[in-house]
């Protein structure tokens, strides 16, 4: 039922405006933390995330399988890649999809510092200093 409804949303893609418009996280040297770590990986699994991230961002909102969420203005993209399931944490604000972090799940739980890295990055967007 998912790749149906993925395949429907998808086609259509082109015929549509995105709901959302995706931005990175900035930190204040102006690093993009989510973008570098996709760049360090495979190109068939940046493409695999690149679509997952497409699909929210043009059928926001969304749930599972691809979309969860973790907490009140806190979600994840799951993505399916060839080492694991990559999990990419974001917000939305208004109608800006804005990617936290990213990393590859390599456990059942999710280990509290990707958690943690995720809140620090939220609150920091949310109470600039």
């Amino acid at each position: 039922m998912y790749q149906l409804w993925y395949t429907c949303v998808m086609d259509k893609v082109d015929d549509k405006e995105p709901i959302l418009d995706v931005i990175f996280y900035k930190t204040e040297a102006g690093n993009e933390p989510v973008r570098e770590w996709l760049k360090r990986l495979q190109s068939n699994d940046r493409k695999i995330i690149g679509e997952d991230i497409k699909t929210a961002q043009y059928g926001w909102p969304l749930g599972m399988p691809l979309i969860r969420k973790i907490e009140r203005g806190l979600w994840e993209v799951l993505s399916n890649i060839s080492t694991g399931i990559a999990r990419v944490f974001f917000t939305v604000k208004d109608n800006l999809m804005i990617l936290l972090h990213g990393f590859v799940k390599k456990s059942h739980k999710t280990p509290p510092n990707e958690l943690d890295t995720a809140h620090r990055r939220l609150h920091n967007r949310l109470y600039p200093k």
